[in-house]
């Protein structure tokens, strides 16, 4: 069974980072790809940034200057370090995983995380 739990969410000022996570267990993808997506209010889903088995990373235009994906592949964890955060960045984030292929196609990623709640204050 494949499992992705994010953890590291919370409240921050406008200006200020954090760092989310998502541990992955049970799953054997020969070329997994993973992301991190993020849901507002009222709003579809987006996507954020995606890292494959290599370590390349892909980018929304709307964060690439603020947020990094990263991941320990021993720990099989994944990670999004955000700074600079703004108001307009407060909703739910999700990680995802999927195999052969990187994206930000919210449609192509099969297992989600629950998701962690990020709000942002002005």
């Amino acid at each position: 069974q494949v499992l992705l739990v994010e953890s590291g969410g919370g409240s921050v000022q406008a200006g200020g980072s954090l760092r989310l996570s998502c541990a992955a267990s049970g799953y054997s993808y020969k070329s997994p790809c993973m992301g991190w997506f993020r849901q507002a209010p009222g709003k579809e889903r987006e996507g954020l940034a995606a890292i494959d088995e290599f370590g390349s990373t892909l980018y929304a235009d709307s964060v690439k200057d603020r947020f990094t994906i990263s991941q320990d592949r021993t720990k099989n964890t994944l990670y999004l370090q955000m700074n600079g955060l703004k108001p307009e960045d407060t909703a739910i984030y999700f990680c995802a995983l999927k195999n052969f292929g990187i994206t930000l196609v919210a449609e192509t990623y099969r297992y989600w995380g629950q998701g962690t709640e990020v709000t942002v204050s002005s």
